[in-house]
């Protein structure tokens, strides 16, 4: 058992480690512009499936790298912050319509709005407070009251749990083993996938077209490694038996005292939170909020070196009104469905949870119904 002043400096090592892993993220992101609504807008504008494949690869090398972890024994996935009990079919398909819809109309997912703050776009800062204070809303505010008293009540119970590994315990009686082999499963197919999608664009030799489905998915590689960092960090790294002050198991500045990896709707609601609250002491940053600072920097810092930092407004009441409605979409439906294209896309979508698969499912739908809006006002002018 450690004291406490040992635990306070585990602490600070998890706070910094995960500081760095998202600053890496965000410099990476912004190098490479991963981005998944940018990967869906390729798709619905120009049939383009490259960055589609990226965001596949990144799916795979998630599922796989948490296989491997509980394979290992460094992560038990019935403390996460995905394990329940629960399948919430109708918040699941409302709130990711809202997201996939909020992010088309804002420019980009919650991500992709940190790492465009750190390149100097204002816009992404409105963005920002916009989603921040809806989301924050929603885990504890106004339309926190409708989430949890109406939303949250529509949901089928499966008590063996609400993953594939429970759902199809075909491999093997035990839990644990099946989530391994359907992990394993899972992340190889999606690399298949991905592979033979980031091929569909290419006309070149064998050789060639090989070479560059490589060089293409690369991105995706590092993102998923990132995540399964994130997950070894808070699970592993930052889990200790005993906390010396309650003497309870505890994951080190876990929002929600479990394991986490990367999610980016609730930390911008934490951050604004203890911004609002900064003289409270009792308020102290957590893994979500050092997330979302991680991301800002990285992308400063890749835009500082490269020469990309450039301040960008809105063009017109048109624009701002979209952002401000994508906000608001984001914020609210990525409470409302635990997550966002990280959140449920890659972190939740790695445990083989049924609610991130649906989650993932009604985000692409959502923006589609955005990207044909988008059109029709296009045409409209024309």
């Amino acid at each position: 058992m450690i004291d406490e002043a040992q635990y306070l400096a585990l602490v600070q090592t998890v706070l910094w480690l995960s500081f760095g892993l998202t600053f890496l993220l965000g410099y990476f992101s912004q190098s490479t512009h991963f981005c998944t609504m940018g990967a869906l807008a390729d798709i619905y504008s120009f049939g383009s499936w490259v960055r589609a494949s990226q965001v596949m690869t990144a799916m795979a090398i998630s599922v796989l790298g948490f296989a491997c972890l509980v394979a290992l024994g460094y992560l038990d996935p019935q403390k996460t912050l995905y394990a329940s009990q629960k399948f919430f079919w109708l918040s699941n398909a409302i709130g990711g319509t809202m997201f996939g819809a909020g992010m088309v109309l804002a420019s980009g997912c919650g991500n992709k709005t940190l790492i465009r703050m750190g390149t100097g776009n204002l816009k992404s800062w409105v963005v920002f407070v916009f989603m921040g204070f809806a989301a924050l809303a929603t885990l504890k505010g106004v339309t926190a009251v409708f989430r949890v008293n109406v939303l949250e009540t529509y949901f089928w119970l499966l008590p063996q749990g609400a993953d594939w590994g429970h759902l199809l315990p075909v491999f093997s009686a035990d839990a644990i083993q099946n989530q391994v082999v359907m992990g394993l499963f899972v992340g190889a197919l999606l690399l298949v996938l991905a592979w033979l999608g980031c091929g569909f664009n290419q006309e070149a030799s064998e050789g060639l077209v090989s070479w560059q489905r490589a060089k293409d998915l690369w991105p995706g590689l590092v993102v998923g490694l990132i995540i399964t960092a994130a997950w070894f960090l808070s699970a592993h790294w930052g889990h200790v038996q005993e906390n010396p002050l309650t003497l309870e198991e505890v994951f080190l500045a876990s929002s929600s005292g479990k394991e986490e990896s990367l999610t980016f709707v609730s930390p911008m609601a934490y951050l604004i939170e203890w911004l609002i609250y900064f003289s409270d002491q009792s308020r102290v940053l957590n893994y979500a909020c050092v997330c979302a600072l991680g991301v800002v920097s990285g992308a400063f810092v890749n835009a500082l070196i490269k020469g990309q930092l450039r301040w960008e407004s809105f063009s017109g009441l048109r624009d701002l009104s979209s952002h401000l409605v994508g906000a608001l979409l984001m914020g609210i439906g990525g409470v409302i469905a635990m997550g966002c294209t990280f959140g449920q896309g890659l972190s939740g979508l790695s445990t083989l949870s049924l609610n991130a698969f649906e989650v993932v499912v009604f985000i692409v739908l959502g923006a589609q119904i955005a990207f044909r809006y988008q059109n029709y006002l296009l045409e409209k002018e024309l």
